[in-house]
């Protein structure tokens, strides 16, 4: 029997390779429709540099996640390693694969540099947030560029309650770097059947100080912002112009209402969600993508009374668990600008019957706030505005 060596395996493979060199290389990834240049070098050769919008896949990856990264297989994909020898062979395995237009780069990230073309030092995990967030960054969807947005992230959260609750672990868990919390009240044993970030060590304890206390024992990342205070007219801009997006949790309409216009002018997003007994819903106000406001769909508030609370009516324990999740998951999304997120639509949960339906919210084009014509330029005074005595209001 007659074995082929490594070299002249390589040169068989060639043959039925296509191969570009640096030069048509960056031609390609000048072009609209350029390229998804894959990087297959190990870690510790891509942190010496790589080409900017490169996708890290190490060769020993790439043949179970391509699937994920690229669905599309007559899509155009170029690999490069350091040399472009690895390269010619995992584009042998992505032919087997189905994959129509694969090119190996020749002479990889070494005639890259040597061609004098730019490139950039990676920012990395540490070894310990890598192990942290392994079930991150091997999505890719996410990976390592992902998770450092999440860790670059500024979220801010209204209210520590209910729907703050879950929000502010998982985010924490998840690695958003920054937190905010915007809450005046304290720890009371009834909040304890539903906003699991407290404990019975933390009753008559300021909210914001209780939630600092648990995330800093789940994830020493997480730079925690305490605003113990009612957001108002008068704060709202400077609180909020700190932050990325905006989860409310608030369950009373002033806040709403505030919070809403205070994120519409700004340009922020916005994850407004409401829970009530067995019923939750969750959707994002998003402006800045065209999308419509929470005035767009409630114009004006309901009669003081009409509606009411939790307090007054009851919440299942675990309701506020699945939408406050909800909520971080759309946060998530906007951070790692994947999937579609629930702009313009809104999703209702029906605990007793176990059913999630989706409705569409239009824009109003003669909102006050984001319409073609908008009266509401500024914060107004929501007390008033929803007809209701002035008091705190978070």
């Amino acid at each position: 029997m007659t074995y082929l060596t490594g070299a002249e395996l390589l040169q068989r493979v060639k043959r039925s390779v296509a191969e570009i060199d640096v030069y048509q290389l960056k031609e390609a990834l000048e072009r609209s429709q350029k390229p998804l240049l894959i990087d297959i070098r190990e870690l510790d050769e891509w942190a010496q540099g790589k080409v900017k919008g490169a996708f890290h896949l190490p060769r020993g990856l790439l043949e179970f996640q391509i699937e994920n990264l690229v669905v599309n297989r007559d899509a155009p994909v170029a690999l490069m390693c350091a040399g472009g020898v690895r390269t010619v062979l995992a584009a042998r395995s992505l032919a087997e694969m189905g994959y129509t237009n694969v090119a190996s780069v020749a002479g990889g990230f070494g005639a890259w540099k040597n061609a004098g073309f730019p490139f950039e030092t990676p920012r990395l995990l540490t070894d310990e947030q890598r192990a942290r967030y392994s079930r991150h960054t091997i999505m890719p969807e996410v990976g390592e560029d992902g998770q450092l947005k999440l860790l670059d992230a500024k979220v801010l959260l209204i209210g520590v309650g209910g729907l703050g609750s879950p929000a502010a672990i998982y985010l924490a868990a998840a690695g958003v770097g920054t937190i905010g919390l915007v809450d005046f009240d304290v720890v009371d044993a009834s909040n304890l059947q539903r906003q699991i970030i407290h404990r019975l060590s933390s009753i008559d304890r300021p909210k914001v100080e209780s939630a600092r206390d648990t995330i800093a024992q789940l994830n020493p990342d997480v730079k925690v912002v305490g605003h113990r205070a009612q957001i108002t007219s008068q704060n709202a801009f400077e609180i909020i112009g700190r932050y990325d997006l905006v989860l409310n949790g608030s369950d009373n309409f002033p806040t709403r209402y505030l919070v809403n216009d205070a994120c519409a002018l700004l340009g922020k997003p916005l994850i407004d969600a409401s829970v009530f007994r067995f019923d939750g819903q969750v959707t994002v106000y998003d402006t800045a993508r065209g999308g419509p406001c929470y005035r767009c769909q409630y114009p004006d508030p309901p009669p003081p009374g009409e509606v009411p609370g939790c307090a007054e009516g009851g919440v299942l324990g675990v309701l506020p668990g699945i939408i406050g999740s909800l909520q971080t998951v759309e946060a998530i999304k906007l951070i790692l600008e994947v999937g579609t997120p629930l702009v313009g639509r809104s999703v209702q949960y029906d605990a007793l019957e176990g059913e999630f339906r989706e409705f569409r919210i239009r824009k109003n084009p003669d909102c006050p706030v984001c319409g073609q014509n908008p009266t509401v330029t500024e914060l107004i005074d929501y007390q008033e505005f929803c007809g209701v005595p002035h008091r705190q209001a978070v």
